[in-house]
C-alpha cells in the first residue's frame, strides 16, 4: 500500500507456507509478518541522457508507437539531432 503524498511503501511477506518435512525435528516456513519501506528516489538525469530525452519529446517519440514509425523517427530526427 502506497501512502498517498509520499514515499512510504508498506506491505504483507509472501512467505511460502509452514510445512514439516519428513524426517526433520522442526517445521518450517510460514513467518508471516509485514514490511515498511522507502520508495527509491528519482535520480538526476546525466547530461546525455536529458539529450536523448529532449531530441525524443522533439520528434513526437511516445510509448506505444509501432516498431516502423519509431525506427523512421530515430533515423530521420534523433539521428540528426543527436550528430549536433
Amino acid at each position: 500500500m502506497l501512502v498517498s503524498g509520499s514515499r512510504l511503501f508498506t506491505g504483507l511477506k509472501r512467505r511460502p507456507a509452514r510445512y514439516k518435512a519428513s524426517g526433520a525435528a522442526y517445521p518450517t516456513g510460514g513467518n508471516r509478518g509485514g514490511y515498511i519501506a522507502w520508495l527509491p528516489r528519482q535520480y538526476p538525469m546525466t547530461s546525455q541522457q536529458r539529450k536523448v530525452a529532449n531530441a525524443a519529446h522533439e520528434c513526437g517519440i511516445k510509448p506505444g508507437m509501432s516498431k516502423a514509425d519509431l525506427q523512421a523517427k530515430m533515423v530521420d530526427c534523433v539521428g540528426p539531432k543527436m550528430r549536433k
